[in-house]
């Protein structure tokens, strides 16, 4: 997926994402990492609750690696950017980066598996295949 395509959802730091010197604490990345993946599903018309009350699945974090960069602090204006990187027959592949302007500061490589809402491993649906398909690198 050419970076141009890649989806961005832009944020601001706040005193509550911060710790007692400003800095952004290092879990609330994930948060903003979910946040934006979150919106970028849903710009793709797959919406976590839809798929949970007409499918009967949630996708769930399998495998999560961070790399931490560079720190962002109070105030900083940030684009988390997602491209999913590979889709399986249960499993889909993303990368985020968390930007500030050109700066990289925050690499997350996950992998999400799809799973009933009873626990058990489940299939994407084709549709979301599909979807997700259309912006996959």
């Amino acid at each position: 997926m050419a970076e141009s395509a890649r989806h961005q959802f832009p944020l601001r730091v706040y005193y509550e994402d911060t710790d007692a010197g400003g800095i952004v604490y290092y879990a609330n990345y994930l948060r903003f990492a979910e946040r934006a993946r979150s919106e970028m599903l849903r710009e793709l018309g797959v919406e976590s609750s839809r798929l949970m009350a007409e499918d009967g699945i949630a996708l769930a974090v399998r495998r999560c690696a961070v790399d931490y960069i560079k720190p962002a602090v109070l105030d900083d204006a940030l684009i988390v950017e997602t491209e999913v990187t590979k889709i399986g027959g249960a499993t889909l592949e993303a990368l985020q980066i968390v930007r500030r302007d050109d700066d990289e500061l925050v690499r997350i490589e996950l992998k999400l598996g799809c799973m009933t809402l009873g626990g058990r491993a489940a299939r994407l649906p084709e549709g979301v295949r599909e979807r997700l398909g259309r912006n996959c690198n």
